[in-house]
């Protein structure tokens, strides 16, 4: 293995066996293989990825896609049933919560039991002891028995163990959903440091916003198999039109996920989103004051991604000037139209339309729907109703290249759900300010205000 490659995964598979009844376990036992009693379950079959040091990794996938099964056997708590694992540098995991931890011991203990199995001597825990008690934040708990703790407690004395014994490799398995808003973005500052440190973090998250903005690449699985490798984006965007697929078109849409990446051997980060120098390069647009927005025809989204419909089809996505004119390249601080169409080929109850801005690379910026709950939803649409929608916004983003998504949810069996929903539906494009102050993408209209009060002197 390369001294460059953190984790490298070759062919890994993992078999459990299931038994219908607990007595066919002793059964099996006794029949010294000549008579099968379970049946065989496959976690995982012929993984194989690599990560290089510093990078960092998202794993998505459906509940019981072997996302967990796979960071239990790179952190050593379960055995490959083949295949091999490779890894280098130092493993902190924070996997089940509280997994590690002994009920009877006490905080303190579990921390000294922690960090030794991490490979830390109890000089080194001594001087980290601080540091760690500090950040899980439990007071006087951490000389009270583990069993007493709330989840919500264990997380962060399991995190805390984990992240300040200088990990060379994290990982992390959603552990930090159990824990508050404030505790939550405290935990993800502190991976951004760690990632800024050169250490390399595998991540597992169902949270997409998470999972762009931490990860330089994203890995997809299903049913314990890898479907597809790439820019967090792309992947995500997979992943969420497998999610909400029909049941009956989810085994047609794994195929065409898994034959898109069939001989994509590089590890290098793809175009997230398929649009050329060309695109995503304004043209020269001399800057004044009588500036209009216009519509750029090179400027079409390459990366448009259609969920499987629910009886119910999107067409026609773009944006306008009030005066209904198609534009693209848009002016700061004016308002616009994003109209699309909603054709319904089957009847729908509760409907809600939405659309949300994203930068190029994922990142959810703001959005709408049309109704902020299902009781104010339209109550039911006609099989042949053809629906014109349109939202109305100001456009705030500074000069940039950005998505906009649409889509219509409406009740089918006891919750909500995609009826059609289009991602990176249009691209728009923000034109040049000369002497702009705003910072970031969005314009918050900050005023500075310098006064000066005064020397020393007077």
């Amino acid at each position: 293995m390369s001294s460059e490659v953190a984790i490298s995964v070759t062919d890994l598979g993992k078999c459990f066996h299931i038994y219908g009844k607990p007595r066919d376990r002793l059964l099996q036992m006794f029949s010294r293989g000549r008579k099968q009693y379970f049946r065989e379950f496959w976690a995982l079959n012929d993984v194989s990825f690599e990560i290089r040091k510093g990078e960092t990794i998202g794993i998505v996938g459906r509940n019981g896609s072997g996302k967990s099964t796979l960071l239990q056997l790179i952190c050593g708590t379960l055995n490959p049933t083949h295949g091999s694992i490779v890894t280098n540098g130092r493993i902190a995991a924070l996997l089940e919560l509280g997994s590690g931890f002994n009920p009877e011991f006490s905080g303190r203990e579990n921390v000294y039991l922690n960090a030794a199995v991490l490979g830390l001597t109890r000089a080194e825990t001594d001087g980290r002891f601080a540091d760690i008690e500090a950040f899980a934040e439990i007071g006087e708990f951490i000389d009270q028995p583990v069993k007493t703790y709330s989840s919500g407690m264990m997380v962060r004395l399991a995190f805390a163990v984990a992240i300040n014994v200088e990990p060379q490799i994290l990982i992390v398995d959603e552990a930090l959903s159990v824990g508050d808003e404030l505790f939550q973005r405290k935990c993800f500052a502190r991976i951004e440091a760690i990632k800024a440190s050169g250490a390399t973090i595998l991540f597992v998250s169902h949270s997409g916003s998470t999972i762009v903005e931490l990860c330089d690449r994203a890995i997809l699985l299903d049913s314990g198999e890898k479907l597809i490798e790439g820019a967090p984006k792309n992947v995500l965007g997979k992943y969420q039109k497998l999610l909400y697929a029909p049941h009956d078109k989810v085994a047609g849409i794994r195929a065409e996920i898994a034959h898109g990446v069939q001989g994509a051997a590089s590890h290098k980060p793809a175009d997230s989103n398929s649009i050329s120098a060309k695109q995503v390069q304004p043209p020269r647009v001399a800057e004044t004051d009588d500036m209009v927005a216009f519509h750029d025809p090179h400027l079409v989204s390459q990366s448009v991604l259609s969920y499987e419909t629910h009886g119910a089809v999107i067409e026609s996505p773009a944006i306008t000037n009030l005066a209904g004119e198609p534009v693209n390249c848009l002016l700061r601080g004016n308002t616009y139209r994003y109209t699309y169409q909603v054709r319904f080929d089957a009847g729908a109850t509760a409907v809600r339309f939405g659309m949300m801005i994203k930068t190029l690379a994922g990142t959810e910026l703001g959005g709408s729907v049309s109704a902020a709950n299902l009781q104010d939803a339209v109550s039911f649409f006609n099989k042949g109703d053809v629906v014109q929608v349109e939202f109305n916004f100001q456009c705030q983003l500074n000069p940039g290249t950005y998505f906009l998504n649409a889509g219509v949810t409406g009740a089918v069996g006891e919750g909500e759900t995609y009826l059609h929903r289009l991602l990176d539906a249009c691209l728009f494009r923000v034109l040049p300010v000369s002497n702009l102050t705003a910072t970031g993408t969005i314009d918050f209209n900050c005023i500075c205000d310098i006064t000066t009060k005064g020397s020393e002197e007077d």
